[in-house]
């Protein structure tokens, strides 16, 4: 628990920097409104003592406009503090969240990959929450509780000091009983947010999965599988409630039986003489208005753990380095040709027992299209990411015009590079703003040049089609398209930065032959110059490329053209004779 309040506490400090001030208005604010109600007792006692015991009734209208003046200016002091307190902790959460975001997206796929997506969105989301929920509570309690407390007990020893006693009991008794239960409600709270990221998790696959589910008829599993994670995210949250559901009962039996023993010694010190009855009413609120502190103090312990997990679950993503990082000081130069070359370039998955690529060199020059080909899990999509700069070698280099990837800035890189990747994952918004995407940051993209990057896709005529054309709507993920038009979609939308280096990974398995041919053709039109890899599983795709590059079990077997390949490597005739392709006319 002290680890992970170690990390609240860090992380509070360095993101509420920003709003000192504010939270010192609060501070000002909430001490004097504390003020103001600890100064009421002592008003009443007069009023009962001086006034009512006296018979004098201008004595008690003197005091009772005393005591709605200072009720004005405790309910003013209360209200503006719960104003500015909110402001400070809705800033606080907004500036998390954006820390985290922006942290997020620098993180290569190997980090993305180890946290998962719903835990990152949980993170993002409902542990930022409850940090936020802990600021408020803290910027509207954390100075009246103390000082009430404090304050509370030195009026009432003023008042009388011979019932101090009970102060020694009570006080430390609700303290002790409260602690005992936030103590047991740490491990729980860690386990709830963990189940949290699981309902995420099933409620995102099924949801992203929904054809597969149905075409599987695998309706009654999914429901399984989520009424699992219902119950037992339920049933954490209910044994959290029940801890929290021991706090209200225990405050109140200390609360009422402190009472019943104050009026009981009081009533005692009254009939000696000892005190009057003004004195013990004042007491009596004193006594209340200390453990409504301690109960102040309560709530936000209810909230410190939970806070705390979530702490320690944020701080975990942000003490989290990207393995892909910047170079300090990094190669951006003005013009990329797209030579690529790979020299003894060795790949291991994080945890895995062996490379899923090793040893691999060759060269791709600008002007000329390469394919890749190999079965499922030779590493063809490994090669294309290294490129890229979604992993990092973990031997040998991959270059660039002769530059090592790893020492280009990162944007200069990705700028050349126009990627299609194996799902062709679209934004929601319009498909103009997905072309614009694909433009780039700053660049303006016409829309002649936007149909003209469709037609190069082969997918102006669906779209063409559209009543509102280039302003056809596009759900999450493009999951309103069919598989061969998004990935026609995001063809169009590499194609419209006319970048030095094409790299389509599998990007055609979507589209039927005559689609993909007229696609390929159009392709060599406006890539004339630029360097092509090209990852695919069918040979006819790849057949007319200049070198064909064959990767089996994470290693280079074959390289050369369709024809001098069917000649000279085993493995790559055997994968073309599986799909039924003789020599061309290469």
């Amino acid at each position: 628990m002290c680890e992970s309040s170690g990390m609240l506490w860090r992380l509070l400090r360095r993101h509420v920097r920003p709003y000192r001030r504010l939270l010192a208005v609060v501070a000002t604010l909430q001490a004097v409104s504390t003020l103001a109600t600890l100064y009421l007792p002592t008003v009443n006692a007069a009023i009962i003592d001086d006034g009512v015991t006296q018979g004098d009734l201008r004595r008690i209208v003197e005091l009772g406009m005393v005591m709605l003046a200072v009720t004005a200016l405790q309910v003013a002091c209360a209200v503006g503090a719960v104003y500015f307190g909110s402001r400070a902790a809705m800033g606080f959460g907004r500036d998390l969240r954006s820390v985290l975001f922006h942290h997020i997206t620098g993180f290569s796929a190997e980090e993305t990959a180890r946290f998962g997506a719903p835990s990152l969105l949980t993170r993002t989301t409902n542990d930022v929450q409850q940090i936020q929920l802990l600021v408020q509570l803290t910027a509207t309690m954390l100075i009246t509780a103390p000082l009430m407390s404090v304050g509370g007990i030195f009026m009432a020893i003023h008042q009388d000091a011979g019932l101090s006693w009970l102060l020694l009991i009570s006080v430390p008794l609700l303290a002790a009983a409260n602690y005992w239960i936030v103590s047991h409600l740490l491990p729980v709270f860690r386990r709830l947010q963990g189940q949290i990221d699981g309902i995420n998790r099933v409620m995102r696959e099924q949801l992203t999965g929904l054809r597969v589910v149905r075409a599987f008829a695998r309706e009654s599993h999914e429901r399984s599988r989520f009424a699992e994670a219902n119950h037992a995210l339920a049933g954490t949250a209910l044994e959290a409630g029940r801890w929290q559901a021991l706090m209200l009962p225990v405050t109140t039996l200390v609360i009422n039986v402190s009472s019943v023993a104050l009026i009981w010694f009081g009533g005692q010190r009254i009939d000696a003489g000892q005190m009057q009855v003004g004195s013990l009413i004042a007491f009596l609120s004193y006594f209340m208005q200390i453990l409504l502190a301690v109960l102040m103090a309560t709530f936000i312990l209810v909230i410190i753990p939970r806070a705390s997990v979530c702490a320690e679950r944020i701080t975990e993503v942000l003490d989290t380095h990207p393995a892909v990082q910047n170079h300090p000081s990094p190669a951006a130069p003005d013009i990329v040709v797209g030579e690529i070359r790979f020299e003894s370039a060795t790949f291991t998955y994080p945890g895995a027992d062996r490379p899923v690529l090793q040893d691999v060199s060759l060269i791709v020059r600008p002007g000329t299209s390469t394919a890749v080909v190999g079965s499922t899990g030779a590493g063809k999509s490994t090669l294309i990411s290294l490129i890229c700069r979604l992993y990092d070698v973990t031997a040998g280099a991959v270059l660039v015009d002769g530059t090592d990837v790893r020492d280009y800035d990162i944007e200069r890189l990705w700028s050349a590079i126009g990627l299609v990747p194996q799902r062709g994952y679209l934004f929601s918004g319009t498909v103009a703003d997905n072309l614009q995407i694909g433009a780039g940051p700053g660049q303006v993209v016409t829309e002649e040049q936007m149909w003209a990057a469709l037609r190069v896709a082969a997918a102006d005529d669906f779209v063409a089609a559209h009543p509102d054309g280039l302003g056809m709507r596009v759900a999450q993920g493009g999951m309103n398209f069919s598989g061969g038009q998004r990935q026609r979609l995001a063809i169009a939308r590499a194609v419209i930065r006319r970048p030095a280096i094409y790299l389509f990974d599998d990007a055609f398995s979507a589209l039927d032959v005559h689609t993909d041919a007229r696609v390929r053709r159009a392709l060599r039109d406006v890539s004339a110059d630029a360097t092509v890899i090209m990852v695919s599983q069918r040979i006819s795709t790849v057949a007319d490329a200049d070198q064909i590059v064959v990767v089996d079990d994470g290693r280079v077997v074959g390289t050369g053209s369709h024809r001098e390949l069917l000649q000279t490597c085993q493995t790559y005739r055997e994968f073309a004779d599986s799909q039924a392709v003789g020599a061309g006319p290469r």
